[in-house]
C-alpha cells in the first residue's frame, strides 16, 4: 500500500470514528463520511462496500487486538479469575474504540465475537469440552455476564473496582476442564 492509500484509509477511518461517536451506525451516510474525510464517494467505495463493511473491519481489528492482549488465554480452562482479569484489562486498553464501535445496535457484537474466539481456542485445546453443557453455558455466562456487568458498573464503581468484583464472582463460578 502506498502512502496516499494509507492516508486515505486513515482519513476515512478517522471520519467514521468521529461520526460514529456522534450517532448510531444506521444513521451514518457515505456522503457525509466522504465529505468529512475530504474524499469522493467513489474513493470510499474503492476501499469499502458500505459503512457496515467499514464498521465490521474496525470491529474485527479491535476483537483481534483484545484477543492478542490476553497473555494467558489458556487460563479460561483452569483459572477463570486470572483469565477474566486479563480479558477486562484487554477491554480497558481498547475502551475508547469499544465505546464507539460497539454501542447502540452493535452492543452485543463484542461479547458474541469474543465468545466465538474463545470457543475456537477451547475446541483446539479440549475438543470434547462442549459436550458438557455446563462448560458451554459457563463460558457464555462468564463472557456475556462479565462484559455487561462491567459496562453497567464501570462508571459507578470505577473500572478497577468493577473488574475486581467481576473477577471475584468469576472465581466463585469457576469450572475446571
Amino acid at each position: 500500500m502506498d502512502l496516499r492509500e494509507i492516508k486515505t484509509q486513515r482519513s476515512i477511518r478517522n471520519a467514521f470514528l468521529q461520526l460514529r461517536s456522534e450517532k448510531p451506525l444506521e444513521r451514518i451516510r457515505v456522503k457525509e463520511l466522504a465529505e468529512l474525510a475530504e474524499i469522493s464517494k467513489g474513493t470510499f467505495y474503492l476501499h469499502y462496500h458500505d459503512v457496515y463493511d467499514l464498521s465490521e473491519q474496525l470491529q474485527n481489528e479491535v476483537i483481534e487486538n483484545v484477543m492478542n492482549s490476553i497473555d494467558h488465554p489458556d487460563a479460561v480452562l483452569n483459572n477463570q479469575p486470572q483469565f477474566t482479569n486479563e480479558l477486562f484489562q484487554a477491554f480497558l486498553s481498547h475502551q475508547n474504540l469499544i465505546d464507539i464501535l460497539f454501542s447502540d445496535s452493535q452492543e452485543s457484537v463484542l461479547p458474541s465475537r469474543i465468545e466465538q474466539e474463545l470457543r475456537k481456542l477451547l475446541l483446539q485445546k479440549k475438543p470434547d469440552a462442549f459436550q458438557d453443557p455446563y462448560i458451554s453455558v459457563s463460558l457464555t455466562y462468564h463472557v456475556y455476564g462479565g462484559y455487561f456487568a462491567f459496562q453497567e458498573h464501570r462508571k459507578k464503581l470505577g473500572c478497577n473496582a468493577a473488574i475486581q468484583f467481576i473477577c471475584e464472582i468469576s472465581g466463585r463460578l469457576s469450572f475446571q476442564l
